[in-house]
């Protein structure tokens, strides 16, 4: 059961449906997680089911405590825009509005990179740092958040910039090691094409790597050669409950 009052976080992904009261003190889950499978086809009602069942096994929560959700999706003021790993039907949904209808509570809708990485300034790899963080999300693609001075810039796709003639994720991507077999030195060249060319656009104070592949970070994070400082995430599968979480309880 949740604690009264704690804010609910809420992950959205391709293969499941995570959620967990978070306290905002600690960065930290304060009950279980819960995961369902994300549906099939995950059409926004059916999605918004799992959602409610989750809310439901946190039933304090239907009180008063602030509820975040995050997509794999641009979300700009409350509208679906994208939609990666997920159903079709969602681009263009009234995300925000689909989910209170059937949670009847207000919710704050946010992209799943952007979460992680608000999650990270907060209470994790980048947590007290000053100006321009750029978080990347290494996994199917590149997800991305731009944090300055504590402030989330939504939406940034900085995994879809054009570099080489290519769209740098089907470039760099875990995904895309893992498919050609790439060595972690032949993908730290990609990943140093990169983030050489993401620091020169933007000359960002750190990067912190997040996705699955961030444990292995030592395998190809040192062999990078770039001014900014680069770390590895440290919420890990966490970030995206915790973020949406602290997103809605600071609306």
């Amino acid at each position: 059961m949740a604690k009264h009052g704690l804010p609910l976080g809420i992950d959205v992904g391709g293969s499941g449906i995570k959620g967990a009261p978070v306290d905002l003190k600690e960065g930290a889950f304060a009950a279980k997680r819960m995961r369902i499978d994300t549906p099939v086809p995950s059409t926004p009602e059916a999605v918004a089911a799992v959602i409610d069942q989750i809310c439901d096994h946190f039933e304090e929560v239907r009180g008063d405590s602030p509820i975040g959700v995050t997509m794999p999706s641009v979300v700009t003021h409350g509208v679906v825009r994208t939609a990666a790993n997920i159903d079709k039907s969602w681009i263009d949904a009234e995300g925000e509005t689909i989910f209170e209808a059937k949670l009847g509570h207000d919710i704050v809708l946010v992209n799943d990179a952007d979460a992680a990485g608000v999650a990270e300034i907060h209470y994790g790899a980048a947590k007290g740092q000053k100006g321009l963080v750029i978080m990347t999300t290494l996994g199917t693609g590149i997800g991305s958040a731009l944090i300055y001075n504590g402030e989330l810039v939504p939406n940034s796709e900085l995994g879809h910039l054009e570099i080489d003639g290519h769209d740098a994720e089907t470039k760099a991507a875990s995904s895309v090691k893992d498919k050609e077999g790439l060595s972690y030195p032949e993908w730290a060249k990609r990943l140093q094409r990169y983030y050489s060319f993401l620091e020169n656009l933007l000359w960002p104070d750190l990067f912190v790597v997040g996705g699955g592949v961030s444990k292995d970070h030592e395998q190809f994070l040192p062999l990078l050669k770039i001014r900014t400082p680069i770390v590895p995430a440290k919420l890990e599968n966490k970030a995206g409950i915790i973020g949406a979480a602290h997103l809605a309880a600071n609306k």
